[in-house]
């Protein structure tokens, strides 16, 4: 009868066993990923699943280290790794080594897939860019300075614009230490102050070459400059996330060298224009000036300042005459208009009725009296005149009846 065993030991033969068979050892496994967690230990669980089975995966932290792409839910994947158990657990689980996307290129799928990323963050808003200087003091390289590209970029520099300082800001554009230090370059620039103009780049190469400016880290440090960045990656065909995020990309490092200064000769040209345009135009401003002499030289007063002021007198008498006629004129007619006035005043006044014989009868305190029912006997009466006032006393009133004239 066999002897009973520990479940520790039951779980270390299936290992050995499952850890001995040599296509365990090493699969490939085309599924779909759920479940996907990144622990702060850098490991990465998930599981592989299709329509009937699933499968616990793990990838240890060295190995997610080479990931190119974010693994999400739902992803489909090819993993290559081996199977085995979990001693503690006693489940088995693939022990994963290497994880590609399916259908895709591992390096094309995870530029999309950054891509895609940054642009939803911002990162790539044409608001965000900023402008390029016309007329760059000093220009940082931010690239390789063993390459011939940053000797084609300082040569076309010199040539078109050797006002500018060149800076060559030292960093490798391939491998990958890369990455992080073309972002700690850029970083760098604009820290220190030491231009107010970046190119960052390097020559034409395969994907692989050129995947340093395909990082997230580059195109953060690119977005978070303060300072101008011109992205110069590659050929004409290539196209990097850097060119993405950057204010202004060029085809080739020597046409960011092109598009980053003007050229001398045009320069030239344009000053030798402007300096011809500013001495037409001093020369009209000085023969207008000629001219305005002349013609003051040429005036009356200069001539003769004496008949001037004669002339200038004579008009003032003249406008004195017209003005003291003007005046005696407008008396006149107020004259005449307050004549008129006093007569209509005059007809109307109740002193000139009392010329004509007729009187105004008023009580003690002042009223008019205009009907006998005013008047009882004994009432004191004042009686005003056309040249005065009699007081009297009424003894008694009568009621006159006016007959009309036949």
């Amino acid at each position: 009868m066999t002897e009973p065993i520990t479940v520790t030991a039951l779980n270390q033969y299936v290992k050995q066993l499952l850890d001995r068979d040599r296509v365990l050892a090493n699969v490939l496994v085309r599924s779909e990923i759920s479940n996907y967690k990144v622990y702060p230990s850098g490991h990465h669980y998930f599981s592989l699943k299709d329509a009937e089975s699933s499968i616990r995966c793990v990838m240890f932290r060295r190995e997610a280290l080479s990931l190119r792409f974010r693994p999400e839910n739902g992803m489909k994947v090819v993993v290559s790794g081996r199977v085995s158990v979990f001693p503690r657990d006693g489940a088995y689980q693939l022990y994963c080594t290497r994880m590609v996307p399916d259908g895709i290129g591992e390096l094309a799928f995870a530029f999309e897939q950054l891509k895609n990323r940054l642009h939803q963050e911002g990162l790539f808003d044409p608001a965000h860019k900023k402008p390029i200087p016309a007329h760059p003091k000093t220009i940082a390289l931010v690239t390789s300075p063993a390459g011939a590209a940053v000797r084609d970029m300082i040569r076309i520099l010199g040539a078109r614009y050797p006002m500018a300082r060149v800076l060559v800001v030292p960093v490798r554009v391939q491998g990958e230490e890369a990455p992080e230090e073309i972002a700690q370059g850029l970083d760098l620039v604009n820290a220190c102050q030491m231009a107010d103009l970046i190119i960052t780049g390097r020559g034409g190469g395969s994907m692989e070459d050129l995947w340093a400016f395909n990082d997230e880290r580059v195109a953060r440090a690119i977005y978070r400059s303060e300072i101008p960045v011109i992205s110069a990656v590659g050929h004409e065909p290539d196209v990097t996330i850097a060119d993405f995020v950057a204010d202004l990309r060029a085809s080739t490092p020597s046409n960011a060298a092109e598009l980053a200064v003007p050229d001398q000769a045009d320069l030239r040209d344009t000053l030798a224009h402007l300096e011809a345009r500013l001495e037409n135009g001093m020369d009209r401003k000085l023969q207008a000036r000629r001219d305005a002499l002349q013609r003051l030289g040429s005036s009356p007063f200069l001539q003769s300042p004496l008949r001037t002021i004669q002339e200038k007198r004579m008009l003032l008498d003249y406008q004195q005459q017209r003005l003291v006629h003007s005046m005696e004129l407008r008396v006149g007619e107020n004259r005449q208009r307050m004549g008129r006035l006093a007569a209509s005043l005059d007809a109307l006044s109740p002193f000139k009725v009392l010329s004509r014989g007729y009187s105004i009868t008023q009580s003690d305190d002042g009223t008019v009296v205009s009907t006998i029912g005013q008047v009882k006997a004994g009432d004191s009466l004042r009686i005003r005149v056309s040249d005065g006032a009699i007081t009297c006393t009424a003894e008694g009133k009568e009621k006159t009846k006016w007959r009309k004239r036949s």
